[in-house]
């Protein structure tokens, strides 16, 4: 029976440990994600009225409006589509109202949905457009803050950047950092 020398066995462990290593890193090790990568965003849209299965849909893409119809079934009766308008593309937080026009027309009405709806995705509300109703369902905004907020923008004929917000009475530096993910300004 032959045995292997120490230089030997230190060789053997050398290349045992180099194996366990490129196996740990083949099938174990998943590095963070680079902050250069592209985040995907999901797209929501809630489609409701005549069709088959009205609901909230997320999508990956940008669908277009005969997407989102077709996602949430199909029409529930055959009638007239407006192939020019069925390809327009539609963006994160839109709601499509389809209703009948005639027995063979629909009408297709684009809206927002509820500023509820668009917090429970994290879709930032307009701070231009948002009622004093809508901003009381942010965790921090009351009713007399809501207020604030509302004369503020009513004085300045709108806001210009988020950042505005801390020139709102009873918004500090702590407040605005938790509110300025939640707001958008559309133009």
């Amino acid at each position: 029976m032959k045995y292997f020398s120490l230089n030997q066995q230190w060789v053997l462990l050398f290349i045992a440990l180099l194996l366990l290593g490129i196996l740990y890193f083949k099938f174990y090790y998943h590095p963070l994600s680079s902050p250069s990568e592209e985040f995907i965003r999901e797209i929501v849209v809630e489609v409701s009225g005549e069709v088959r299965s009205p609901n909230i849909y997320i999508f990956q893409n940008p669908p277009t409006l005969r997407e989102a119809i077709e996602k949430a079934g199909g029409l529930k009766e055959t009638a007239q589509f407006d192939s020019i308008s069925s390809t327009e593309v539609l963006e994160t937080g839109t709601l499509l109202n389809i209703t009948k026009k005639s027995s063979q027309e629909i009408n297709v009405k684009m809206e927002r949905m509820t500023a509820n709806k668009l917090l429970v995705f994290s879709i930032p509300l307009d701070l231009n457009r948002v009622s004093p109703e809508d901003l009381c369902f942010i965790p921090g905004i009351g009713e007399s803050l809501a207020q604030e907020i509302i004369a503020y923008r009513e004085r300045r004929r709108g806001f210009r950047s988020i950042e505005e917000l801390k020139n709102v009475k009873g918004i500090g530096e702590k407040k605005y950092q938790s509110f300025k993910t939640i707001f958008t300004i559309k133009n």
